[in-house]
């Protein structure tokens, strides 16, 4: 079972109510997802390792703290996980980008993959998979089997998202590996409907955040 995180920072919180509400526009449910994404990167990268490294500062050398070489990599689940890549790349610029594409079946409800394109040392990296909503959580599950499959189990999967369903939390902590996946999330809705939509939900994240809806 995967680890689990609720970040439920006070601005983290505030900002996932103003994006809850029907009255936000596109431009401003795109700048709070990139804002949430960046709070979340906060905590997910707390326990990144540190390096000594020598320095010289104005008036001396020192020793520093640095992060160490254990390298990154920002995965978003397409289209509406690219709504949270900037947040992070705004905390890790160096960070490599992969993508998953992944699309829902009209009848069936069932997730599948269309694209997947990662960078080539996946397996080297710390991966953070980003997709603003868990729902069912069968499409996040897939986009990690995707990861493992095309590019190799990576040294350690974030899996971020701002919004979930329990039963979504249910899916996916049971089937990804506890000893290499860590979830993180905004809040946890208790109602998933027959359509799988998260209730109260924030809507459909990838219309609302491309000026679709």
């Amino acid at each position: 079972m995967s680890t689990l995180h609720i970040v439920d920072h006070p601005l983290v919180t505030h900002k996932l109510s103003i994006m809850r509400n029907k009255k936000t526009g596109s431009k401003d449910f795109r700048e709070l997802l990139n804002e949430i994404a960046m709070l979340m990167g906060y905590e997910l990268t707390r326990d990144l390792p540190l390096g000594e490294v020598t320095i010289e500062t104005p008036l001396t050398k020192m020793k520093a703290k640095m992060i160490s070489s254990k390298k990154l990599a920002i995965v978003p689940i397409l289209r509406a996980g690219l709504g949270m890549v900037d947040g992070l790349l705004r905390l890790i610029p160096v960070a490599k980008v992969g993508h998953i594409g992944l699309y829902r079946d009209e009848k069936t409800h069932v997730p599948v993959e269309y694209y997947c394109k990662l960078p080539p040392d996946i397996e080297d990296r710390i991966v953070i998979l980003v997709d603003p909503m868990l729902a069912t959580g069968t499409s996040l599950v897939l986009a990690y089997e995707a990861l493992i499959a095309k590019g190799g189990e990576p040294l350690h999967t974030h899996v971020a998202s701002v919004i979930a369903s329990e039963q979504g939390v249910d899916y996916v902590t049971r089937h990804l590996p506890s000893r290499t996946t860590t979830l993180w999330l905004g809040a946890v809705d208790a109602e998933l409907t027959s359509r799988s939509y998260i209730v109260p939900g924030i809507g459909d994240a990838g219309d609302l955040a491309f000026g679709e809806k």
